[in-house]
């Protein structure tokens, strides 16, 4: 069964402008992503779908594969499912959507995401998920929070913390969500055609649309560490984690 990785990329961030070109620890940020995708064995291609020519001619100059889409794509579902048009993929095809900004992630990560869609016909899509006990962090409306079935299939995402725990005592556990998705190429046209639902309007959460109209996310979880650079602020933060690990 194929398996590709689509990294979307755009230039035009509000909160980060130009981000995926951002220099961390003397490299572009998207060839932190990329390489890191290089990695794992299970993915037979990995590209970069942006809208933008110098993000594209950046990839390109580090030996990336990179697709040309549409702008004003309003989310990163839609820019995936335009690239995998563009790439004429089987329905059977897994793509594996690796955000821009996820300059650290564990190889191994994708390629368990990978393997559960391959056994579980169920699962229209995988994400991880990584449990933490921290209450400020549960507060942070930037971290995701998830809770799921005994099967792990996702039943809500939020920014607030849940669960709610109402009585004190104990050690509150939360699920934080990685987002890293792998999706079977037959769910994606099928999903950027719903219209936005109404908890995914309330929430600003994307999956929660795929949720409200009855598809199957199964959840994942992981141990290893992910740094994300969401604004500026973000960025020598990750530089330092790198900077540590080489």
């Amino acid at each position: 069964m194929h398996a590709l990785a689509i990294i979307p990329a755009r230039y035009g961030s509000s909160r980060f402008p130009g981000k995926p070109l951002a220099m961390i620890a003397g490299k572009p940020m998207i060839q932190w992503v990329y390489e890191l995708a290089k990695q794992v064995a299970e993915l037979q291609e990995v590209y970069v779908a942006t809208d933008d020519h110098r993000i594209a001619e950046c990839v390109q100059s580090f030996g990336g594969q990179a697709i040309m889409t549409h702008g004003g794509h309003a989310s990163g579902s839609d820019r995936l499912a335009e690239a995998a048009d563009i790439l004429d993929l089987p329905p059977e095809a897994i793509i594996v959507n690796i955000q821009g900004d996820q300059v650290v992630f564990a190889p191994p990560v994708i390629a368990e995401l990978i393997t559960l869609l391959k056994a579980d016909p169920r699962a229209d899509l995988a994400t991880p998920i990584r449990g933490f006990t921290d209450a400020a962090t549960a507060r942070n409306p930037n971290v995701v929070k998830v809770v799921f079935d005994r099967q792990h299939y996702a039943l809500y995402f939020s920014r607030a913390p849940i669960p709610h725990y109402r009585d004190e005592g104990g050690t509150p556990c939360y699920f934080k969500h990685i987002g890293i998705y792998a999706y079977r190429r037959d769910f994606l046209p099928r999903f950027v055609q719903l219209p936005p639902g109404v908890w995914e309007a309330a929430e600003k959460l994307e999956q929660l649309r795929a949720l409200e109209f009855g598809f199957k996310i199964k959840v994942v979880e992981t141990e290893w560490e992910t740094v994300e650079v969401d604004d500026p602020a973000d960025a020598p933060r990750a530089e330092a984690y790198l900077l540590r690990a080489s």
